[in-house]
């Protein structure tokens, strides 16, 4: 079996890896950090000795960078099980008063990735008649606040990008769920005065997924809702 996850080395894209990887799935991961990559693949393969682990550096943000990714991985596998769209980039600030500029990269690292990765990889799946895609939405993607700016935009895209996909595929074997995590523990909390019970662990939200992946041919998870006990921050 095989996934791929970009944004593979932090956060819920490496929990996802974790937590696939130990049920004995090849892994195709890629992140801006060669070194991270690197790092992170020896400690997967010392782990799990007996599963592949693809990587490459890649700015999802660029489109040719995501399609020489997605070009990489499909001379190696003939078979994709799982995509998982997780990698993005969260810049706060306010709609009004956020440099130019942000809304762009924004919208290329969190929606064109997604969308560029996923119209690469759909052909061969609906070839396969299965498959099962993830995007990483967030609680940004149903609900405004002061100072989510073009962030949320952009995740509210990716949530509708999502749902026309899941019209589109519904008829040819391949799934589509959404996940929108709330406030989930990640190397970009470090430094913020907050109690760890505010933050949900990456690998609740990496469990999630796994288990929406486990349902019968039949049944599809749309939407995977997860926010903290203790509400939105």
């Amino acid at each position: 079996m095989n996934i791929i996850v970009t944004g593979a080395t932090k956060g819920i894209g490496r929990a996802v890896c974790e937590r696939f990887a130990k049920e004995g799935f090849n892994l195709a991961i890629c992140s801006r950090n060669a070194e991270d990559l690197k790092t992170f693949k020896n400690e997967l393969n010392s782990q799990y000795p007996d599963i592949q682990v693809l990587t490459k550096k890649c700015d999802v943000s660029k489109k040719r960078a995501v399609l020489q990714f997605a070009e990489f991985v499909l001379k190696k596998w003939d078979k994709i099980d799982i995509l998982v769209n997780n990698a993005g980039v969260f810049l706060p600030g306010q709609i009004h008063k956020e440099e130019d500029g942000i809304l762009e990269k924004s919208i290329e690292t969190n929606l064109y990735s997604a969308y560029h990765l996923t119209r690469a990889i759909v052909p061969h799946m609906a070839e396969q008649q299965s498959g099962h895609i993830f995007n990483l939405c967030s609680i940004a993607s149903i609900m405004a606040y002061p100072n989510g700016g073009s962030y949320s935009i952009s995740k509210f895209a990716l949530l509708g990008f999502s749902k026309v996909l899941r019209a589109e595929l519904l008829d040819k074997g391949i799934k589509v769920t959404a996940v929108l995590p709330g406030g989930t523990w990640s190397a970009s909390w470090k430094g913020v005065d907050l109690p760890l019970e505010r933050l949900m662990p990456a690998a609740d939200i990496a469990e999630s997924i796994w288990s929406a992946s486990q349902m019968n041919a039949s049944t599809v998870v749309e939407e995977i809702l997860l926010r903290p006990q203790l509400g939105d921050l």
